[in-house]
């Protein structure tokens, strides 16, 4: 695709798919600025160039710049405590406006830091400047996405501070603070770091030519249908992945330490006894293969 066919595929989908998913994963660092348009306008400014930057590095590279799982996990714990920090400190001081000089700093940075918290949309603008396998058709799908984007942001923003300066402030520390923990929580299922045991009804795999087991799961916008599969051990596995309709980020998942994005067909060698899980890139949706 020409650079300028990718810039519209990327500002139709930030105005049409983008806005409520990067809005509600990325918003909370737009809620600790509370600033001017002027303020918004450098966060957006950082958002966008920190989003160009990675659309041309993809474009050039492919896949093999994409960042690991755990890695990616980190990243959604630490932006979640970044969360919450700013929650609790309007919350102490809400009468108080940050300084300029420091606002000025933060904004563009923190408008840069969006592109390290990718809602599902995100990650499939990232997918297609992989494809384009060119700096500037990678940079231009994801600044168009940004384009897309950023009246959402901007809407946001002008929320916040009237917010911020009236009596719901209190409330609306309490629900960044509640954002916060989900984005955290969300880390820690992506990365694995969460106790988590698979309780329903398990689906049981298929016999397939060759004696290879086979098993179908959809990505649907709740998640993973079924939850729970189950299989022989010791026989190998192939998980035929399918993208229901309004999936989003369940689309992009982890599974035996690789990401997958969907639809796709996944083969997995002879397993052990135990369970398998695999996650959604954002954290928010697991799923399990049980194998006996």
């Amino acid at each position: 695709m020409e650079p300028v066919a990718l810039f519209v595929s990327g500002t139709a989908a930030g105005l049409v798919a983008g806005t409520a998913s990067c809005t509600a994963v990325q918003g909370g660092l737009l809620f600790g600025l509370q600033g001017t348009p002027r303020v918004v306008a450098r966060f957006l400014a950082g958002r966008l160039a920190s989003y160009v930057t990675a659309g041309a590095v993809l474009g050039a590279l492919g896949s093999m710049v994409r960042l690991p799982p755990p890695v990616r996990a980190g990243m959604l714990v630490a932006a979640g405590f970044m969360v919450i920090f700013f929650a609790l400190r309007m919350l102490r001081h809400r009468r108080c406006e940050p300084r300029p000089p420091a606002r000025r700093l933060k904004a563009p940075l923190l408008g840069a830091a969006t592109v390290l918290l990718p809602c599902g949309v995100t990650l499939s603008m990232e997918m297609l400047a992989v494809t384009s396998a060119s700096a500037v058709g990678g940079a231009a799908v994801m600044g168009g996405f940004v384009v897309g984007t950023a009246p959402a942001f901007a809407l946001l923003g002008f929320v916040l501070r009237r917010v911020s300066q009236s009596r719901l402030a209190a409330f609306a520390g309490v629900v960044a603070v509640a954002a916060g923990l989900w984005t955290i929580t969300s880390g820690l299922s992506l990365g694995g770091w969460l106790p988590q045991e698979a309780s329903r009804a398990a689906a049981m795999a298929k016999t397939g030519p060759g004696g290879v087991q086979l098993l179908t799961i959809w990505a649907t916008e709740r998640g993973y249908r079924p939850g729970v599969s189950q299989a022989r051990a010791g026989v190998p596995v192939e998980v035929d992945f399918r993208a229901g309709e309004g999936a989003a980020c369940a689309t992009h998942l982890t599974i035996d330490g690789r990401d997958v994005d969907l639809p796709a067909t996944v083969r997995l060698p002879a397993q052990p006894p135990g369970q398998l899980r695999y996650v959604c890139a954002m954290g928010m949706f697991t799923g399990f293969i049980t194998f006996r």
